[in-house]
């Protein structure tokens, strides 16, 4: 489990390091940043798949597209879905809308717990309860603020879960598949960079070699760690590490100059005080877990001193 704690704080770590390394990338622009991002990242990744073992996933899909060809199809809307995000997520501090990008992914927990009431009918229990309640007063002051919440934050916290249901739905919610996200939108990384002058900056400014190579290394070194993280970790502390990353991500972006406005608080707050009671709620399971198995060993424990008693 030690093994598991590590690899999700590393990948949140990581994920927070990515959104203020966007600095050491400047003067290229979001779409190149993201081109580079593309092609800098799937060889770090295929080389992590093979250390792991799991190449075999690639050619696993290649399979189901030979075998049914309309699996391409959802295969290019993955790429889309995923794609997107990754650009947005290098697009909002480059341009001033890290805040806002970055609640779209303190939402997006949220979310997922909405979507596993309605699509799969789980109840809610008390504790998130009181968090869906706070989540919604803070997106209601937003939308009371300035007429509706900005187009960042609904793009993450609604087509993130889109993306995942859909991924388990279609069985590539493993590392295979985002290599294919990643290896399908390569023509459009190729066509960015061929109507920029992104190689023209790069040998005017030779430091971005170097920087591009470390964009792909963490954003490969995240992901790996955040697939194998969920392997290791109960489900309940999986998702409790999770929310590391968007604290990260607002203290990332408050570091690169942008500031929360008097009149946002009233947004933030609720919404951040929606994830402190998930993540008490977490704490408390874990916690009558942990009373639970010691109590089972005591009974244990009891009943083997009687049955020696009785000998």
């Amino acid at each position: 489990m030690y093994k598991g704690v590590a690899l999700s704080v590393l990948a949140s770590v990581t994920f927070g390091v990515l959104y203020g390394y966007t600095e050491f990338l400047k003067p290229l622009d979001s779409e190149q940043t993201f081109a580079w991002r593309m092609l800098a990242t799937l060889p770090f990744l295929t080389l992590f798949m093979w250390w792991s073992g799991e190449l075999k996933l690639i050619t696993e899909l290649f399979k189901k597209v030979i075998q049914k060809p309309i699996y391409l199809l959802w295969l290019l809307i993955s790429s889309v879905l995923c794609t997107s995000q990754l650009w947005l997520f290098l697009w909002g501090p480059i341009n001033g809308r890290g805040l806002e990008v970055s609640l779209g992914y303190f939402l997006l927990p949220l979310v997922m717990v909405l979507i596993g009431c309605v699509l799969h009918k789980e109840k809610l229990s008390r504790w998130q309860l009181v968090a869906v309640i706070l989540a919604a007063l803070g997106v209601g002051h937003e939308i009371w603020r300035i007429g509706g919440v900005a187009w960042e934050t609904v793009y993450v916290a609604l087509a993130y879960p889109l993306y995942f249901y859909l991924r388990r739905l279609f069985q590539s919610d493993h590392l295979g598949g985002f290599w294919w996200d990643l290896f399908l939108i390569l023509p459009v990384a190729f066509y960015l960079l061929s109507t920029s002058e992104s190689l023209s900056l790069i040998a005017q400014y030779p430091h971005l070699i170097w920087a591009i190579v470390g964009l792909g290394f963490l954003s490969a070194l995240g992901l790996g760690s955040y697939i194998l993280a969920s392997r290791f970790l109960p489900f309940v502390l999986f998702g409790l590490l999770s929310y590391l990353e968007p604290v990260l991500l607002a203290a990332a972006s408050i570091a690169l100059g942008e500031q929360v406005k008097p009149d946002e608080w009233l947004t933030y707050i609720p919404i951040w005080f929606a994830v402190l009671v998930l993540v008490v709620e977490g704490c408390l399971h874990l916690y009558k877990q942990q009373r639970l198995k010691q109590n089972l060993a005591r009974n244990i424990e009891k009943a083997e001193a009687r049955l020696n008693d009785q000998d």
